[in-house]
């Protein structure tokens, strides 16, 4: 997947949401959003793949730690499209992460690294127009 960007010193806190607005390549097979403490610990590692590691139209969310990869969470309800744009929302709070896609459709994952504040994003075979806290 290509890399794309990263954040550090993110400073997202409980309560607040990150916004990511942005395009999926025409020839993507998926694309990731990694939210944490850093590359080595991930809150949320949100996956939607079209075509990726034996998956088919299937979201894959997992986290991250220390002993490695945790127990993936598969959602099957796939809003995205190739070379679509899309928005995505992630809200961020101790207990769970509340993902919220453009067609209305929700997900939540979650916080089993117990992060307080995630400090890290990236963005993986995605191209990113924008993104903001609220």
């Amino acid at each position: 997947m290509e890399q794309g960007m990263v954040v550090s010193n993110l400073n997202l806190k409980p309560g607040k949401c990150v916004d990511i607005k942005g395009h999926v390549p025409e020839d993507s097979k998926g694309f990731a959003i990694n939210l944490g403490k850093d590359s080595s610990a991930i809150a949320l590692h949100f996956n939607p793949r079209f075509d990726h590691h034996g998956d088919v139209n299937t979201i894959v969310c997992n986290s991250k730690d220390a002993v490695g990869w945790g127990q993936e969470q598969r959602e099957t309800a796939f809003p995205f499209k190739r070379g679509q744009k899309t928005q995505i929302c992630i809200h961020f709070d101790k207990e769970q992460l509340t993902i919220k896609l453009e067609d209305g459709q929700e997900m939540k994952f979650p916080n089993r690294l117990g992060l307080e504040v995630a400090e890290f994003l990236s963005v993986e075979g995605f191209h990113m127009q924008s993104f903001k806290l609220d």
